[in-house]
């Protein structure tokens, strides 16, 4: 079964809330809102709501509650593939399989269209049908998680870390901070908004466990599909001389590698003592695109 078969009703609730949010956040057109629109309603796996809403089904958060942080996550998301785009970045010119941001519009645009959609996030999650103490403690979560220690961190890491050698353990860093923190923040954000505590360590591990994952199962695929199949240019890490975890281990060991992330994804949610067909869904499509 596709994850899109199998999160069909999850797919069906995201896309209709992020054009209504945009909406309600800038009702006339402008420059600005198409470049927003280009990108966020442009599809994509949805991989971070998908997180979301199967960790809200785990533990009885109400869906009403979980479309704020899949939006404010997706937004986010968003967000730093626009600037991550950019020329100063990764000069990329494509992007699910359609001109980059900057390239349909211009790069001034582009970066206004980030700082909206981060701006936009944090307006998405202050308006949570939650208890004000839990709308401030997921806000705290995803400052942090996209922030000096999480994703922006790691971007920077990972620039710093183009055309120099560079170990394992600096990856697994560069990576954790770049990919793993909202990833972890998607689950990390659903257990604030639920009452069941007990779990909430255990799925913070499962976590760690599925970004380490999802990213090396990213670089095997830039190393291993064709650009049709990804939506944006294959080889992009080689081309900018970026260490990856195939690279570094081979593609072989990559695949071992993530093959063992996935494990203990399913060892922490057996440990967490939950009803978890979703997320053992959507932690085996992690794993299968790589195959």
């Amino acid at each position: 079964m596709k994850v899109n078969d199998f999160f069909a009703v999850e797919l069906a609730r995201i896309n209709p809330f992020l054009a209504q949010q945009l909406n309600s956040s800038a009702i006339e057109d402008s420059k600005l809102k198409e470049a927003v629109a280009y990108s966020l309603l442009a599809g994509g796996k949805r991989v971070r709501p998908l997180l979301v809403y199967a960790t809200a089904d785990a533990l009885g958060v109400p869906f009403d509650e979980a479309d704020h942080v899949a939006a404010a996550i997706e937004m986010i998301h968003a967000y730093s593939l626009i600037h991550d785009d950019l020329p100063s970045m990764d000069d990329d010119d494509l992007r699910r399989g359609k001109p980059t941001c900057h390239i349909q519009f211009d790069e001034a645009t582009a970066i206004l269209a980030g700082d909206a959609l981060q701006a936009m996030a944090f307006e998405v999650l202050s308006q949570t049908p939650s208890q004000a103490t839990q709308i401030v403690k997921i806000i705290q979560i995803m400052s942090k998680a996209c922030g000096l220690v999480g994703m922006a961190g790691g971007q920077s890491l990972d620039l710093e870390a183009e055309n120099k050698e560079v170990r394992l353990s600096q990856l697994q860093k560069i990576h954790a901070a770049k990919t793993g923190a909202l990833l972890i923040a998607c689950v990390d954000m659903i257990c604030a908004l639920s009452d069941n505590h007990k779990a909430a360590a255990e799925l913070h591990q499962f976590a760690n466990h599925f970004g380490m994952a999802f990213q090396i199962v990213d670089d095997i695929l830039d190393v291993t599909a064709d650009t049709e199949t990804l939506g944006k240019p294959a080889g992009s890490d080689e081309a900018l001389n970026k260490s990856t975890y195939p690279s570094l281990m081979g593609l072989s060991g990559a695949k071992d590698a993530a093959e063992k992330h996935i494990h203990s994804c399913f060892k922490h949610l057996e440990a967490a003592h939950i009803s978890s067909d979703k997320l053992t869904q959507l932690t085996h499509f992690i794993l299968n695109r790589a195959h």
